[in-house]
């Protein structure tokens, strides 16, 4: 699967200025897989896993953390010769052993030269207990589920990925692949963009199978609950990650996790599964200029889950029914529009740092008003209202474009490319379709 992240690692092997990469993400988004493609790029590879081979991890728990004698128990151990400039080392799994970690830095200040990629599950969690893991001396890139590109590559349609990218506001889709990309819109909202799972529907073509092994990957989550190293029970854990797709779409409420239940924990839950990479949350801001996250209410924040299969499974949508349903019927599916929107706008943000999502609201008696997502493009605030079918009305939006005198608004739906005046005649709102909008070249 060609992942937009390979681009990143490419820019890292070639740049001067390059550290020790770290490849974060949740589990079972295609961090492995994509380091080990792009070893296949150099001339030796040599993986260290440090949970297959826990032993290996005693030479980094000796005390001496040298890089070069790292290197030469590693070498014996292996078999394998390690050239500096020609050889990519990738050790995986890291957060099982907290001392190679550490040992991060000594590679950047002592062997610049070598390349060295890390990445590892729960990885988030390792790093909060390393206070230091190796500021200036390590960098990051962020790994998520497939957008729906990636998803159109991987299952062999990458003209009509190439056609998506082309159409714009002012040219759209012809009808029958505008009809195409919905058609395969709807597979990819059932199935999310789990590579596991894209690549069963690759084999199969059956989202049934799909279906059972996302109930499969769900289960290995839950499991994971159990290494956070916290108090916290792993049905709270459980309860939380649920009513991330209960809630989605609104304001996220602790005491409507478990109705009647003690919500204490809840907040720490979620700063869990966050942490892990399984929900994004989703702040409300001001709006009121740049940067987006200087003027957020922490207390007033919606929660999404991470991958669309995920969603779907957590609300036990019947996958028939979005396969039916008309663009307009998209409004009877939850929030699946708007999480599917959240999760490209994530998806295609700049893998160099955490992606964060935002909203506008206004609370006043009689005028309220709330915008979906809020994205910054070049030096101006750009509202998304995001509408499940090809209908809607859209006065939030409008009102937004009013106070903040706002040029620009999008309208996601699962319309066509167009676009139109707002009423007020000042401003233009452009037409996304869903599957498009973290990819359409008027906004990235």
């Amino acid at each position: 699967m060609q992942r937009l992240i390979n681009r990143q690692l490419e820019a890292w092997k070639s740049s001067p200025q390059r550290k020790v990469l770290l490849v974060r993400g949740a589990r079972q988004v295609g961090k492995t897989y994509s380091v080990r493609e792009f070893g296949e790029t150099y001339n030796s590879y040599l993986e260290v896993n440090f949970l297959e081979s826990a032993e290996v991890g005693r030479f980094f728990q000796s005390g001496n953390l040298s890089p070069r004698s790292l290197l030469e128990k590693l070498q014996i151990y292996y078999g394998k010769t390690i050239i500096p400039g020609q050889t990519l080392l990738f050790f995986d799994e890291i957060q099982a052993c907290p001392e190679a970690l550490t040992a991060l830095r000594f590679f950047y200040e002592q062997m610049p030269e070598l390349h060295v990629v890390a990445a590892g599950s729960l990885l988030e969690f390792a790093l909060q207990e390393i206070p230091s893991h190796g500021v200036g001396r390590i960098e990051s890139i962020f790994m998520y589920p497939l957008s729906f590109k990636e998803f159109l590559n991987a299952t062999d349609n990458q003209l009509l990925a190439q056609a998506i990218d082309s159409a714009t506001t002012e040219s759209a889709l012809d009808l029958p692949i505008y009809g195409k990309a919905v058609d395969l819109f709807k597979i990819y909202s059932i199935i999310g963009g789990l590579p596991q799972i894209v690549k069963a529907f690759i084999d199969t073509k059956d989202t049934s199978i799909c279906l059972s092994l996302i109930e499969d990957l769900l289960l290995g989550y839950e499991d994971d609950f159990a290494k956070y190293k916290t108090r916290i029970s792993s049905q709270k854990l459980k309860d939380v990650l649920t009513s991330s797709a209960r809630q989605a779409g609104g304001k996220f409420v602790y005491s409507h996790v478990n109705p009647g239940s003690n919500i204490s924990g809840y907040d720490q839950a979620l700063q869990m599964l966050e942490l892990a990479g399984l929900v994004y949350r989703v702040y409300k801001t001001a709006a009121n200029g740049v940067p987006l996250g200087a003027q957020v209410d922490r207390k007033s924040f919606k929660v999404i889950p991470f991958d669309l299969g995920i969603y779907n499974k957590l609300l036990n949508l019947n996958p028939s029914q979005i396969i039916i349903a008309e663009p307009q019927s998209f409004v009877h599916l939850g929030a699946l529009a708007e999480v599917a929107c959240g999760c490209e706008l994530i998806s295609h943000a700049s893998p160099r740092q955490r992606a964060a999502l935002y909203y506008w609201s206004r609370d006043v008696r009689g005028t309220n008003a709330e915008v979906d997502y809020i994205i910054q493009y070049k030096e101006r605030l750009v509202p998304i209202e995001v509408k499940a079918g090809t209908k809607g009305k859209m006065q939030s939006l409008y009102r937004f474009l009013d106070e903040k005198q706002g040029e620009l608004a999008i309208r996601c739906s699962l319309e066509n490319f167009s676009q139109y005046r707002a009423p007020s005649g000042n401003s233009l709102v452009k037409v996304i379709p869903i599957f498009a909008i973290g990819s359409c070249k008027e906004i990235s």
